[in-house]
């Protein structure tokens, strides 16, 4: 006899399979690009040209992330340090901004449908890019880090989104903290905010992600030689290694360049630009669905 208590086998569904199939070819899409770009990265030149195409380096070297890193005049590791700075304070205070923000917006305070729509105007209208450069200029924050960290700081649909998570939030908890002596202070800190950490999990990474792929204004505003970001310095390596005058300052490098080429160097440069990203994603991505749910609830 069998056992009642036993778990039913799962019957598939035509749809479960057709998606799983869907999913698995699109999975092997990225994955299997992006593993032979890694390969590439770590093999001769010789070894590329025999097989463009291996799942495993067939001459393992790791002279394509030497010039990267130390041969390049270092240019790599300094704009690393940049970025990172910039992602960090960038991240931390647009994050402390649009949670007071939205918290702010998510209660009762006279004016607040004027500011509310006056903050939802600059979703759809901006001032153009040569106005915003003047005004930069007369600001006097041109060739700074100070600026990219202001420019991609507040976000009106982060704001937005977590106005509605602390709107879907009980008022009776607030009122209870009150009843109890908690001012209003404690009450954001101490329970709202840890109510809300899927919704700021998710919105620190989008932001985070934002800074670190960020090239544009990075491109216009920084004219010194010293100053770079991530995303500006794969875009010259790209531009050089693919120009004939790349290839010959490569060669110009002596000893360096004996094992490298300047495929390599290219996805040796991606690799390393997006290796941080992912290191992070993975701890933050079960955030993703409940924070997304929790701020979309009520509008």
């Amino acid at each position: 006899m069998k056992n009642p208590k036993s778990k039913k086998r799962h019957k598939w569904q035509g749809t479960e399979i057709f998606s799983v199939i869907v999913l698995t070819i699109i999975a092997i899409l990225i994955v299997v690009p992006f593993w032979n770009a890694v390969v590439i990265s770590l093999e001769t030149s010789a070894a590329f040209s025999r097989k463009p195409f291996s799942w495993l380096p067939g001459e393992f070297t790791l002279a394509n992330y030497d010039y990267l890193l130390f041969q390049n005049s270092g240019a790599m590791i300094t704009a690393y340090k940049a970025t990172i700075g910039i992602t960090v304070v960038g991240t931390f205070l647009g994050m402390l901004v649009s949670v007071m923000g939205a918290y702010a917006f998510s209660r009762k305070f006279p004016g607040k449908k004027f500011f509310f729509m006056a903050m939802l105007f600059t979703m759809f209208f901006g001032g153009g890019l040569i106005p915003t450069y003047l005004l930069i200029k007369g600001m006097g924050l041109l060739d700074t880090y100070t600026i990219l960290v202001l420019l991609g700081m507040i976000s009106t649909y982060n704001i937005i989104i977590m106005k509605n998570g602390f709107e879907s939030t009980p008022m009776d908890l607030q009122e209870a903290a009150m009843i109890d002596g908690a001012n209003d202070l404690t009450v954001f800190a101490k329970i709202m905010l840890p109510l809300q950490k899927p919704l700021i999990a998710t919105f620190s990474l989008f932001t985070a992600v934002g800074y670190w792929n960020s090239w544009y204004w990075p491109m216009l505003l920084l004219s010194s030689g010293d100053k770079t970001v991530l995303q500006l310095f794969l875009r010259s390596i790209v531009n050089a290694l693919t120009s004939q005058e790349g290839t010959k300052n490569m060669a110009a490098s002596g000893q360096a360049f004996q094992n490298t080429f300047s495929q390599g160097v290219k996805m040796a440069a991606v690799f390393a630009v997006m290796l941080p990203i992912m290191v992070v994603y993975p701890f933050l991505q079960k955030y993703f669905v409940k924070g997304m749910l929790v701020g979309a609830v009520k509008m």
